[in-house]
């Protein structure tokens, strides 16, 4: 017997866990899933930051938990996990949004960059998901895990200083089809979301360096991301609806990965 439709969205009962989450596009992930019905967990390394999200979250009917962590120390890391288990019960949903990005031209990079980058972007990802897993997701025989990629890790690009970000996000996609294929034994889905420009913190130096106009020039849609673009498809990753796919990187970019320079 099929589920109906609004069975198969409900994350009621679930648990999220969404790093990054007190701004920019994690928040909009939180928003999703809790909306949803899910009890959420968002890290970020500023107390303050966290606690003007949560109040917005729980604005929103939303049961929210909150811990400040450095994402790229592997004993904070372990920390979160400890204290996530401990509020939530178990971790259904692992949202990997936590990143930085660092703006110099490759023969210029220094090496402390891009190891902050990497170690944040890539190796926080991995020790994470392997926390998580092995706390609770193999155990309970299933969980969700959404990875944040970009489009800057689907194809190189001719915009200089960002090499060590691209980098890490195409580092990103690769693991989570590796992850999937080897942990779909256990239940558990991985899948990542490849965002397009959305303006957020990290974004508004290259969108004021290049232009908002001359960006949207470029992208299909004519148009940037906004504050809601990325809620669909990450409920589609974390909810029952999307239980029959793993290892797929879908991208939210107005169309700018499909598009061809001439």
């Amino acid at each position: 017997m099929s589920k109906p439709l609004s069975k198969l969205f409900d994350l009621s009962g679930k648990n999220a866990l969404i790093t990054g989450g007190s701004r920019g596009l994690g928040l909009q992930i939180a928003e999703s899933l809790g909306e949803a019905g899910a009890k959420v967990m968002i890290t970020a390394r500023k107390s303050h930051d966290l606690e003007v999200a949560a109040t917005h979250l729980a604005s929103r009917g939303i049961t929210v938990h909150w811990m400040a962590i450095d994402a790229s120390n592997p004993d904070e890391i372990k920390k979160l996990c400890n204290e996530s288990l401990s509020v939530l019960g178990s971790v259904d949903i692992l949202v990997n949004n936590a990143g930085a990005t660092w703006a110099a031209p490759a023969e210029d990079h220094p090496l402390e960059a891009w190891d902050k980058v990497m170690n944040l972007n890539v190796r926080s990802v991995f020790l994470l998901s392997q926390a998580i897993a092995n706390a609770c997701m193999i155990e309970q025989g299933g969980g969700r895990i959404i990875n944040l990629a970009s489009i800057a890790g689907l194809a190189g690009s001719t915009t200089a200083k960002y090499i060590a970000y691209a980098t890490s996000k195409g580092a990103i996609v690769n693991y989570t089809r590796s992850l999937a294929a080897e942990w779909g034994r256990y239940g558990i889905n991985v899948n990542a979301i490849a965002p397009g420009f959305f303006p957020s913190k990290m974004t508004e130096g290259l969108i004021s360096e290049l232009g908002e106009e001359n960006m949207t020039s470029k992208v299909p849609l004519q148009r940037l991301g906004d504050e809601d673009d990325l809620k669909g498809a990450a409920l589609l990753f974390a909810s029952e609806a999307g239980k029959h796919i793993t290892g797929q990187i879908l991208a939210v970019d107005g169309g700018v990965s499909v598009v061809v320079p001439v």
